[in-house]
């Protein structure tokens, strides 16, 4: 498969956020939150998986998009709250993530705010580097 430039993988993960999430084409840009943007729910995430599998041929493992594994990790998550391992575990686990914000309050009922189309895009160019 010939390497995709970040334009065209942005152009193909908002058309496959416009069908899944219904939302109008102006409203995917890349630092829209899926969650809080677009109104992405959690059973919406395993459709755009899928989709995302779909359109570029890639497969994502269940937890690889979302690590439910660390935040539902007492060593990693204390009251809600992820400590400093914990952070550092997340981004080894999801280099294509920006956490910044995210470690200002690490409050894991939050973490969907990482979600932005611009993680999306970084992680399926990722996916499809490592595949090629």
């Amino acid at each position: 498969m010939p390497t995709m430039s970040k334009d065209e993988i942005f152009a193909k993960v908002k058309r496959t956020l416009v069908d899944a999430l219904s939302v109008d084409d102006d409203e995917v840009t890349e630092s829209a939150t899926l969650t809080g943007d677009l109104g992405a729910e959690s059973i919406d995430f395993l459709d755009i998986v899928f989709r995302l599998e779909k359109t570029f041929g890639i497969k994502i493992p269940q937890d690889e998009l979302i690590p439910r594994d660390i935040l539902s990790n007492p060593e990693f998550v204390t009251n809600s709250k992820m400590n400093a391992d914990g952070l550092r575990k997340l981004q080894q686990t999801m280099p294509h993530a920006d956490l910044a914000a995210f470690a200002q309050d690490p409050d894991i009922n939050k973490i969907s705010d990482i979600f932005t189309v611009g993680t999306i895009v970084k992680f399926v160019e990722s996916k499809l580097k490592m595949a090629g």
